[in-house]
């Protein structure tokens, strides 16, 4: 297929925008979280890099980074009015359920915390 041709036919389903109103808050959702996503891609892309690349780990350069996900964390918590403490504290308590021991590839595998 020709890619001008790709390119029309995959024209069809653009749109211009929602079909409905976005309240102003929920806007800021969306920022924060596609803010998030931007931010752990530049984390992965410095693993990336660092590992497959073999320019080494820069851990001043993950720390940044990792400091811009958690203000956008912080920031989507504020905006969902969710409290962060109590978000790792029910993180942790999934993961002790989850991996009793510690981690195991078992563990993973059976996921006692998911009903099915």
């Amino acid at each position: 297929m020709e890619v001008s041709r790709y390119q029309k036919l995959a024209s069809r389903t653009l749109i211009a925008g929602p079909d409905f109103e976005i309240p102003d808050d929920k806007i800021m959702i969306v920022w924060n979280a596609l803010g998030l996503a931007g931010e752990a891609g530049e984390v992965a892309e410095l693993a990336k890099k660092g590992v497959f690349h073999q320019r080494g780990i820069d851990k001043d350069k993950f720390k940044k980074e990792l400091g811009d996900c958690l203000w956008y964390i912080a920031a989507l918590c504020t905006k969902l009015d969710l409290d962060m403490s109590e978000i790792m504290r029910e993180n942790i308590q999934k993961l002790e359920v989850r991996y009793p021991s510690g981690y195991s590839s078992a563990d993973s595998v059976k996921r006692v915390d998911v009903i099915e």
